[in-house]
């Protein structure tokens, strides 16, 4: 790239400003998406942020927990148990959304603002990029914002944005080199070439690592990924069986799709002969009462549906059934409790009886 003669070894700024058209579009699509993502829950959708609305956000959030990585999962747990600092956390993550996402439609800080994005992308990335019940759609969009973000920050806004009218405007801080860092500007040609390669790196450690886990298709075959985007999963534990055919169970409905809610629609005990014992049906579990489900959390909860005890992704809940028949007088043994969902799928925990398994 040519270089300016007053200035060793820095680029013309006529070079930056036909980069920074090349970069229009990419510029305007990464801030839309993020002003996109933060104006739908301040201004198009607020039920998003109302906590006794169908769509508030904790639900969503909820989602991210049985394939959050790096331990985030633990942090979900924790917010959903903590109103306020969840309710906080939402609001500012959705803030910095829309406010840098509006800063880099428009041009301004254009540096720290693609920075900011690349920070939200991974974010989303250790949270949600499990999921996509077709394809891991949620990793594609982490992926390419993150991509964008490392090109915008390498390259400011050079055409068309608040920052050159500011470099135009105000020539004493165009030559500030923290102006340039945080928002556009002619960097030297070796400080902009160590920058670019170092983004390069650690873009492909982050796409190339994350795709790895999530799929293979690396140096192992392809896979569906350690937790199921598309078929949903219950692991069930802590179970306790009465010697009057009671029962209660921990369930956790750690993998699927977010898009439906699970249907367990028939729940069996077996004996220590491997017999069925008890069986509640579709009918008697849609009976259950409300007070038969012990939730971990507000907002995604196990409880009665059609036909079913049904769940949404990222449900926890301690569920006590009653004794399906009267009468019964259980001899000491390990019992194995067998739930069944709408797809046939069967999931099993056992206890001895009367004791935590």
């Amino acid at each position: 790239m040519p270089t300016d003669a007053k200035t060793t070894g820095t680029p013309r700024s006529a070079d930056w400003r036909i980069a920074g058209i090349a970069l229009l579009s990419a510029r305007f699509v990464q801030g839309w998406i993020y002003w996109g993502g933060g104006s739908r829950r301040f201004i198009y959708a607020p039920k998003k942020l109302d906590p006794h609305a169908a769509h508030w956000m904790a639900n969503k959030f909820q989602t991210a927990m049985p394939g959050a990585l790096l331990g985030t999962d633990h942090l979900v747990s924790y917010l959903l148990q903590h109103f306020y600092l969840l309710y906080a956390g939402i609001i500012i993550f959705s803030a910095v959304e829309l406010v840098f996402g509006l800063f880099l439609i428009f041009g301004f800080l254009t540096r720290l603002s693609a920075l900011v994005t690349m920070g939200l992308s991974v974010v989303l990335m250790l949270l949600f990029g499990w999921q996509g019940a077709t394809c891991i759609d949620e990793w594609t969009m982490a992926a390419c914002n993150f991509g964008i973000g490392a090109t915008l920050l390498a390259g400011g806004a050079g055409a068309y944005s608040i920052d050159a009218w500011l470099e135009r405007t105000r020539p004493a801080l165009a030559g500030k080199s923290w102006f340039r860092w945080i928002a556009s500007g002619a960097l030297p040609e070796k400080t902009l070439e160590s920058l670019g390669k170092a983004l390069w790196v650690v873009t492909i450690l982050f796409v190339v690592s994350t795709y790895h886990y999530y799929r293979g298709s690396v140096v192992t075959p392809f896979h569906s990924g350690p937790v199921s985007p598309s078929k949903h999963h219950v692991t069930l534990s802590a179970a306790v069986v009465r010697g009057d055919g009671g029962v209660s169970f921990h369930a956790y409905l750690d993998g699927g799709t977010p898009a439906v809610p699970a249907h367990i629609v028939r729940i069996v005990l077996r004996g220590p002969d491997g017999r069925t014992v008890e069986t509640w049906n579709g009918a008697s579990l849609e009976a259950l009462p409300k007070s038969a489900f012990s939730n971990d959390y507000l907002y995604n909860r196990f409880g009665p549906g059609f036909e079913s005890i049904q769940a949404g992704v990222g449900s926890k809940a301690t569920i006590a059934l009653p004794a399906a028949r009267a009468g019964l007088l259980l001899a000491p043994g390990r019992y194995v409790i067998e739930a069944t969902t709408i797809d046939a799928n069967r999931f099993t925990t056992s206890a001895m009886l009367g004791t935590t398994g």
